[in-house]
């Protein structure tokens, strides 16, 4: 027990430390390697908590889609961020009124759930068949009730996935690119030269 505690705690330090990095970092890249960090760390949470599943779906879909794809495309975006900083000091007041309504808010719930007790209602979970196993039960859960849902967040992954394609290609002049169309035409007569090669001779230009 004392082993869990401590790697909750070691966790947990990781991840608040890594999401103050994210937001602090001057450099974006750096910014994007912390939320990696943060979501390893997060996923960890998870597994000590008992939910393997949901890790697992930190690691692939947060760490191995969208941290990554931030990252290429802060990467291969010739953004000035210099420029950008300009306007810092001027959108600070409005950045202050929306955090500081974010947290007057999170005091709120949090006061309200420990007056009325609304976390102990539901803090005894639905117990699961000895068969099946937590991957499975929310697999059930997620391929049946909501699975619209699931294709719709699948959706707009692979639009923001293209959308960063889109954004970073770039059309240089004097660049030969693959055309497609003109590989899957081309037939024998244009695509192959047959030599009549003489013996002792090479084939010349």
């Amino acid at each position: 027990m004392a082993v869990q505690a401590i790697a909750f705690y070691l966790l947990a330090l990781v991840t608040v430390a890594s999401g103050f990095a994210v937001v602090s970092a001057r450099n974006p890249v750096h910014s994007v390697l912390f939320l990696i960090l943060a979501f390893f760390s997060a996923a960890g949470l998870f597994v000590l908590l008992g939910a393997e599943f949901l890790a697992m779906l930190l690691v692939v879909v947060y760490v191995g889609a969208v941290a990554v794809l931030f990252l290429f495309v802060v990467m291969m975006l010739d953004v000035d961020f210099s420029q950008l900083r300009q306007g810092f000091a001027r959108y600070m007041p409005l950045g202050g009124l929306v955090a500081g309504v974010l947290a007057l808010e999170m005091i709120v719930v949090s006061t309200s759930v420990a007056a009325h007790g609304a976390a102990a209602k539901n803090a005894a979970p639905q117990a699961a068949t000895v068969d099946v196993t937590n991957a499975e039960t929310i697999g059930r859960v997620l391929y049946t009730d909501y699975v619209y849902f699931f294709q719709a967040a699948g959706l707009v992954l692979l639009v923001a996935m293209i959308g960063a394609i889109v954004l970073t290609l770039r059309h240089k002049p004097g660049v030969r690119r693959q055309v497609i169309a003109d590989q899957v035409a081309r037939g024998p007569a244009s695509g192959m030269r047959i030599v009549s090669i003489k013996p002792g001779e090479g084939i010349g230009e």
